[in-house]
């Protein structure tokens, strides 16, 4: 381990045996952990409040000694003061993290364990509902001439409307969009299924509309590269595979065009399918297989979806409200 000098750093509330150790710890990990320096500074702050805390409530100055000595209480109070202050549950976990973190580092130099911040359970993270898009932006990010004016060749512009198509029409994932073959792909007229490789690498039958398999087919024809039936059907400027990356920075473009919002991203357009089908009637046990979630848990997020759409539609349009 590094035994770089590191700046000194003053704890009004700990030893400056602590700080020493503090101040070799956030070396570590900018040095060799290669942490960036807004994790640094986040990690040293929730260590600074951690320490300013027990000091408080011990009514002392924190020792090394001591601090190796915390108990699982002392984790679980200083947690609760944090929480009182309203700090999100992803705020406590990196506090946590940079504790246990500081804890293993101290242990590794033969410091002192601090067996309690291992015995403390991480917070529980709200899921956050994912944001579909308004039915008529997700038509019109499927649309090339949206992006006529880019200067961009005419077939690399449908290849990227056809994607985009794909994951709103099919709910497909970017990744699985990306690998299907152009032979698992049917020509217009010619099928509306797609046999796709999902997570897991389990396989699942989609339908596709023929208005997808039309600009699929419009570019596979302005295609310059060949396409050989078992290679992939999407390809890049260059012929070689086509990364997410093209058809995420595809997707901010459309976004300032379209005046649409920073969570318009690919996998957004996933989301408006399966909460587009729901709020038509869509049956969720029938989404579930269309999404290809091993689990009704997940797929369930999008009732949460629904009910908030319907709680807007009622307090604006209620005549009571």
């Amino acid at each position: 381990m590094s035994k770089a000098a590191a700046p000194p750093i003053e704890l009004a509330s700990a030893d400056p045996s602590i700080a020493r150790e503090m101040s070799r710890w956030l070396s570590h990990l900018g040095a060799e952990r290669r942490l960036s320096p807004k994790t640094l500074e986040a990690y040293g702050r929730d260590l600074r409040q951690c320490l300013d805390f027990l000091c408080s409530h011990w009514g002392e100055r924190v020792t090394l000694e001591r601090f190796a000595a915390l108990e699982a209480t002392d984790v679980r109070a200083f947690m609760a003061m944090r929480r009182a202050d309203d700090i999100a549950g992803r705020s406590l976990m990196r506090a946590l993290a940079g504790l246990r973190s500081f804890g293993r580092f101290l242990e590794r130099e033969g410091k002192g364990k601090v067996g309690a911040l291992s015995a403390i359970r991480a917070p529980k993270v709200a899921k956050t509902l994912p944001k579909p898009l308004p039915m008529a932006s997700a038509k019109r990010l499927a649309d090339a001439d949206e992006r006529a004016g880019e200067d961009r060749e005419t077939w690399i512009l449908a290849r990227d409307a056809a994607v985009m198509a794909l994951l709103y029409g099919s709910g497909l994932r970017i990744s699985e969009a990306l690998s299907l073959k152009r032979r698992e792909v049917p020509k217009p007229g010619e099928g509306d299924v797609l046999v796709v490789t999902g997570k897991g690498n389990k396989t699942r039958m989609v339908p596709v509309l023929q208005n997808v398999l039309t600009l699929v087919q419009d570019y596979v024809a302005m295609c310059p590269h060949v396409l050989p039936p078992e290679g992939p059907i999407f390809v890049g400027a260059r012929g070689g595979p086509l990364s997410p990356r093209i058809i995420q920075l595809a997707m901010e473009r459309l976004r300032g065009a379209l005046g649409l919002p920073d969570s318009a991203t690919p996998h957004a357009l996933r989301h408006s399918f399966a909460t587009h089908l729901l709020s038509r009637g869509g049956d969720l046990r029938a989404i579930q297989e269309l999404l290809g979630h091993s689990s009704l848990s997940t797929t369930q997020i999008y009732t949460g979806i629904d009910s908030e759409r319907l709680l807007e539609v009622y307090a604006s349009a209620h005549p009571r409200r």
